[in-house]
């Protein structure tokens, strides 16, 4: 996206450059150019906050589940440790 926005940028200025264009009608077409690009990278930006952001909430998520699933995993091994604890008390 950066080299896009750099490209963009290099293309608007040779075209300003180039144009028979009045001074007037010149600075206005910088004008309206750099407000689009200005509205493109905030797109931009704004697309990939919220990209991110969801990204953000799926790896917690997973994680989450990922902690609870560890969680049982441990009190169920705890359970099974303590059974055959008792277990073995009772046979000595």
């Amino acid at each position: 996206m950066k080299g896009f926005l750099i490209g963009l940028g290099i293309g608007v200025g040779l075209g300003v450059l180039f144009a028979p264009m009045s001074g007037e009608e010149t600075r206005n077409n910088i004008s309206q150019r750099a407000n689009d690009l200005a509205d493109s990278a905030r797109e931009a930006y704004e697309s990939n906050r919220d990209r991110v952001q969801r990204g953000v909430e799926q790896i917690r998520s997973s994680a989450g589940n990922a902690m609870n699933q560890a969680r049982n995993a441990g009190a169920d091994i705890a359970k099974d440790v303590a059974k055959d604890v008792q277990q073995r008390a009772s046979n000595l």
